[in-house]
């Protein structure tokens, strides 16, 4: 089997974790989906190529390999709805986020599917990331994970209109410190030409819930990008360095305030 994670390691407290990049689909699940379902549409595209400023700065980075439609690493295992009351989808989605049916008739995955498919494919990816959110945090104290991902900035089925370019989300500042939270938007807002919002529809996923611990010393925000920022939403296009380059710079200017946050006392960081 394919591995399930690329990691790269680093030397800050810093670590940028890409769930939703991955384009693998084993033969047995591929041979079940709808054509709309084989073009993965809603993959983060090129999301681990816009943060190479990270390992540039000593970050580690971790990026899975398969699709979200194999299992999506940023839900809950236990099935509960990530925002309660809109629409959602599922540990193993059904449906794309344009409302198009992922699997064959008769071929959606069952309760025994579901849960083979969180034992292989969802448990190891997270007990990996725990390791290396705990490995980090015994070397230098603290950590602070920045959970990355991209979205289609128009998709009715989430949001009305346009979606702003940057949206950050720190579970309405419960998943890291107050300070941390402000220093990280200050620094999305340093470059014009881009739009940013914090804790607006996107607040953050179950990774940033979960593994966000204050308390504990674990210090966790996504950013949710506006695809638009970056590449054409018509169609899955090749990364293009010279479209990224604006976007880049505001994502370095992110990646250097999370670094630099090791100059902070442990303490403002908990409080």
């Amino acid at each position: 089997m394919t591995a399930l994670s690329k990691f790269t390691p680093g030397r800050k407290a810093v670590l940028v974790n890409v769930p939703h990049a991955g384009m693998v689909i084993p033969d047995d699940i591929l041979a079940t989906l709808t054509p709309a379902g084989r073009a993965i549409p809603d993959t983060d595209w090129h999301v681990d190529r816009l943060y190479a400023a990270a390992l540039q700065m000593g970050c580690a980075m971790m990026v899975a390999t398969h699709s979200r439609i194999v299992a999506d690493l940023n839900r809950d295992p236990s099935g509960a709805a990530l925002y309660p009351g809109a629409s959602n989808t599922e540990l193993c989605p059904t449906s794309t986020f344009g409302d198009e049916p992922i699997y064959l008739d008769g071929k959606l995955p069952d309760a025994h599917e579901i849960e083979r498919r969180r034992r292989v494919y969802w448990q190891p990816y997270h007990d990996r990331l725990a390791a290396e959110i705990e490995a980090i945090k015994a070397k230098h104290g603290y950590c602070i994970l920045l959970d990355a991902h991209s979205i289609r900035s128009t998709v009715p089925r989430f949001f009305e209109g346009k979606l702003p370019d940057l949206n950050l989300g720190t579970a309405d500042g419960k998943s890291c410190a107050p300070q941390l939270a402000l220093e990280a938007f200050a620094a999305l807002q340093s470059v014009p030409g881009f739009t940013a919002i914090h804790n607006g529809r996107f607040k953050g996923g179950y990774i940033t819930r979960h593994y966000g611990r204050p308390d504990l010393q674990v210090h966790a925000l996504q950013l949710e990008i506006g695809q638009s920022c970056y590449m054409d939403e018509s169609a899955p296009q090749p990364y293009d360095s010279a479209a990224s380059a604006p976007l880049r710079q505001v994502l370095g200017k992110l990646i250097d305030t999370l670094v630099s946050v090791r100059s902070l006392s442990y303490s403002k960081l908990a409080n």
